[in-house]
C-alpha cells in the first residue's frame, strides 16, 4: 500500500511517499481502508522531532492522525463494529496505531466511531481531533453555560472554527481573533465580536470574560488571563499555564491534552447530524501532494482544515 512516511525529522520535504506492507488488525484494533485524512499542527510537531524524547519513535513511521474510511478487518476483542462500517477517528502512531496518511491503517477501536451520516469522507476526516478538542475544552474543562462570555483565540483555524459553533449552540457570547478571509468565516459561524489580530490587541478591547479557549499559545496565553473575571477559566491547546500568575489573578488555567475516544466522537457525531457543527474544509490535496499540503498548512492563512483525499 501507499503511505506518507518520514525517515528523518525535518521540514515538509522529509515526507516521502513509500510502498509498504498493509498492516493487520491487532488485538483491539480495526483495519480501516482510509478514504480521507486531514493535517493537524500535531503532525508537524511529530514530523519535526519535537516529541522524539518524550515519545521515541523507530523511524521510518507513517504520519497523520485523523481518518475517515471503511472497516475491512476486525481484530480480536473488538465489539460494536462490522465489516463495511464507515468510521472516523484517530490513527496516530504515537497512540499505538499505524498512522493515518496511508491507504490502510490499523487503529485502536477505542479511538474510532461511526462516521456522521450526513458527511462525506473528506468532511468527516477534517473533524476528529479538532472537534473533540473543542468539545473537551468547552464542555468538560470550562463547563460553558448559556450567556457566559467566551474568548476563542484563533477562531479561524481548525479547532477555533468548531469551538465557535459549539459555544454558540450552548448559548454563549463569543469573541474571537481572526484576519483576512477568516473574518467573514467566523462571523458566519456566529461569532459576536471579531478582533483582527494583525491590527488590534484583544487585551485592550475585551474584559469581564468567563472563559478563554486558546489555540495560539506562546506568550499570548498568559496575556488572555487579563481579560478574565476572577474565578474564570483559561484552557490552551498549546501553552503551559503560568500558574503563579493564574493564582495571583484568581483564575484556573490549564493546557489540554485532547483524548479522542469513541464516546466523545459519538457526542460530536450527534452535534454534526443535528446541524449544530459543520466541517470547515479549506483545501483538498491528494496523498501524493502531501508535501504541498503541509506547506499550505504551515505557510498560508488557513480557514479551517487542510484535507487529504486518499481514495475515491
Amino acid at each position: 500500500m501507499k503511505a506518507a512516511r518520514i525517515n528523518e525529522y525535518g521540514n515538509a520535504d522529509v515526507v516521502q511517499i513509500a510502498e509498504i506492507d498493509t498492516p493487520i488488525a491487532g488485538d483491539g484494533q480495526l483495519l480501516v481502508e482510509v478514504r480521507a485524512s486531514s493535517i493537524n499542527p500535531f503532525d508537524k510537531t511529530i514530523r519535526e522531532g519535537y516529541m522524539k524524547d518524550a515519545i521515541p519513535l523507530e523511524l521510518p513511521v507513517t504520519l497523520g492522525g485523523d481518518i475517515a474510511g471503511d472497516v475491512v478487518e476486525i481484530g480480536d476483542g473488538v465489539d460494536g463494529f462490522a465489516i463495511g462500517d464507515k468510521v472516523y477517528g484517530q490513527a496516530n502512531v504515537v497512540a499505538g496505531n499505524s498512522g493515518a496518511f496511508a491507504e490502510f491503517t490499523a487503529a485502536k477501536a477505542g479511538g474510532l466511531a461511526a462516521m456522521p451520516s450526513n458527511l462525506d469522507y473528506l468532511e468527516a476526516a477534517s473533524l476528529p481531533l479538532v472537534g473533540v478538542s473543542a468539545l473537551q475544552a468547552l464542555t468538560e474543562h470550562i463547563n460553558l453555560q448559556p450567556s457566559q462570555k467566551l474568548f476563542i483565540h484563533g477562531g479561524g483555524g481548525g479547532i477555533g472554527s468548531i469551538a465557535i459553533q459549539v459555544a454558540k449552540n450552548i448559548g454563549a457570547y463569543v469573541a474571537t481573533t481572526a484576519t483576512g478571509e477568516q473574518i467573514d468565516m467566523v462571523k458566519k459561524l456566529g461569532a459576536d465580536e471579531v478582533i483582527d489580530f494583525t491590527s488590534e490587541d484583544f487585551s485592550t478591547k475585551l474584559s469581564g470574560f468567563d472563559a478563554v479557549f486558546d489555540t495560539v499559545g506562546g506568550d499570548e496565553f498568559a496575556k488572555t488571563f487579563t481579560i478574565l473575571k476572577s474565578g474564570g477559566t483559561a484552557v490552551s491547546m498549546i501553552a503551559a499555564p503560568d500558574e503563579a500568575k493564574a493564582t495571583e489573578l484568581g483564575i484556573t488555567a490549564l493546557m489540554q491534552q485532547t483524548h479522542v475516544n469513541t464516546d466523545r466522537l459519538n457526542k460530536l457525531r450527534s452535534l454534526i447530524e443535528d446541524g449544530v457543527v459543520a466541517p470547515q474544509v479549506d483545501k483538498v490535496f491528494s496523498l501524493d501532494e502531501i508535501q504541498a499540503a503541509f506547506k499550505a498548512k504551515e505557510e498560508g492563512l488557513v480557514r479551517g482544515k487542510i484535507v487529504l483525499k486518499i481514495k475515491d
